[in-house]
C-alpha cells in the first residue's frame, strides 16, 4: 500500500539537519573522543544543557546513528568518532556548519531562486562571484567546508583510480589543497600545484605546511577562467568540484585551456556528483544542482555523458567514467591527450 510516509520524511528532513548542526556546534563529538561516554547527568556540566535538551539531543543522534547507547550514557558512533572528532585527518565538522550558517536560511528562499534565476547566498550586483566577500570570517568558513568535502573525497579518488606513473598534477581552483595533499600523500613520486585566486593560495599554503608537505605542493595565484592559458608543466590536471559552479559554455571553453595545458599523453581528471543520463538522480547530484541554483549565476550538475561530450570536443580521447562513493563526488571522468 502506499503512504505518505516518504513524503514526512522529506517535509521533517531539516528536522535532522539541524540536530545534527547543533551537535557540532556543542563540538559534542569531540567531547565524546576515543570512546568516551557521556550520560544526560553530565550533559549540563560538560555541555551547559539542562537535562530535557541534553536528554532529547543524545536520543535523536542515536537515532541518526551519530551516538550509540553504552551503559547509563552515550558514545559517539563509528561514523562519528572517524569524522566529527575536531582535528581528525577527515574532519566533516566544516561542511556542516558552513551549510548551517550560510546556506540554510537562504534556501528557505529557494522559490524566489527558481522563479528569478538568480543566487541567494550573495548579491552578483555588489560582487563579482561568490568566492570574493570582503568577511575573511565567511571565506574561512567556506574553505574549511570544501576542505572537509574534498579531503576524503581525494582519497576516494586516489583508491579508483591509479595515478602512479603521473609525476605532476595541477589543481585547477584547488582550494585548501585537499586533493593534493591527500593524493600525493598516495603516491610518493607525485608532485603537486594548486591554483586558485592569491588570497585562497594563502589558505592552501598553510594547509600545505601543515601537513608537511611544502617540498611536493606548491601555489600558482591565478584566476581559471580570466587567465588566457593555464600553468604548463604538468602531466595530469584535475578539475574537483569546479565544473558544477558554471554554465555549459563557460566549462567547455575551461576543457580546451585544460587541453592546450597539457602534454601528449597527459590525462584530465573530472570529479563531481554525476547526474545520470535520463536526468532522474541519483538525488545527492540532483538536489547539488538545486544548492548551484541557490549559490550561483549559471552552475548546475551535469551528467557524465555530457563531460564526456565536453571532454571529446576539446579534442581529449579515451574519455571513461569511473565511479565511487564520497561526500563531494560519485565518481570521475577521465580524458586523454592524443
Amino acid at each position: 500500500m502506499v503512504t505518505p510516509t516518504p513524503l514526512m520524511d522529506l517535509v521533517t528532513g531539516f528536522w535532522s539537519f539541524k540536530t545534527f548542526a547543533a551537535a557540532v556546534e556543542l563540538d559534542l563529538f569531540s567531547k565524546l573522543a576515543g570512546g568516551r561516554t557521556l550520560t544526560v547527568a553530565d550533559a549540563e556540566r560538560e555541555l551547559g544543557l539542562p537535562e530535557r535538551p541534553a536528554d532529547l539531543l543524545f536520543t535523536a543522534c542515536a537515532s541518526l546513528g551519530l551516538l550509540e547507547r553504552a551503559g547509563e550514557g552515550y558514545r559517539n558512533s563509528p561514523l562519528a568518532e572517524e569524522f566529527l572528532v575536531r582535528g581528525r585527518p577527515y574532519y566533516f565538522g566544516g561542511q556542516v556548519s558552513y551549510c548551517d550558517q550560510r546556506t540554510y536560511l537562504p534556501w528557505h528562499r529557494v522559490g524566489e531562486a527558481l522563479r528569478a534565476d538568480k543566487p541567494l547566498t550573495w548579491d552578483p550586483a555588489s560582487q563579482e562571484s561568490m568566492f570574493t566577500t570582503a568577511d575573511p570570517e565567511l571565506l574561512g568558513t567556506f574553505w574549511e567546508a570544501m576542505h572537509s568535502t574534498s579531503i576524503f573525497t581525494a582519497r576516494a579518488l586516489g583508491e579508483a583510480v591509479d595515478l602512479g606513473a603521473c609525476r605532476r598534477l595541477l589543481d585547477v581552483g584547488g582550494g585548501s589543497g585537499a586533493y593534493p595533499i591527500e593524493l600525493c600523500g598516495r603516491f610518493p613520486a607525485l608532485t603537486a600545484t594548486v591554483l586558485d585566486l592569491p588570497h585562497v593560495c594563502e589558505l592552501a599554503a598553510g594547509k600545505i605546511a601543515a601537513a608537511g608537505l611544502t617540498d611536493r605542493i606548491t601555489t600558482a595565484p591565478g584566476d581559471f577562467l580570466r587567465d588566457t592559458a593555464l600553468p604548463g608543466g604538468h602531466d595530469v590536471l584535475l578539475l574537483s568540484m569546479i565544473l558544477h559552479d558554471w554554465d555549459a559554455a563557460t566549462n567547455r571553453k575551461l576543457l580546451v585551456k585544460a587541453y592546450a595545458a597539457l602534454p601528449a599523453g597527459g590525462l584530465v581528471i573530472i570529479s563531481e556528483l554525476l547526474l545520470d543520463a535520463d536526468r532522474t538522480g541519483p538525488a545527492p547530484a540532483a538536489l547539488m544542482g538545486m544548492n548551484m541554483l541557490v549559490e550561483t549565476e549559471g552552475g548546475r550538475n551535469y551528467s557524465d555523458a555530457e563531460y564526456a561530450e565536453w571532454l571529446a570536443g576539446a579534442g581529449f580521447a579515451d574519455i571513461r567514467t569511473v565511479r565511487f562513493d564520497a561526500p563531494g563526488a560519485n565518481g570521475v571522468v577521465l580524458g586523454r591527450k592524443p
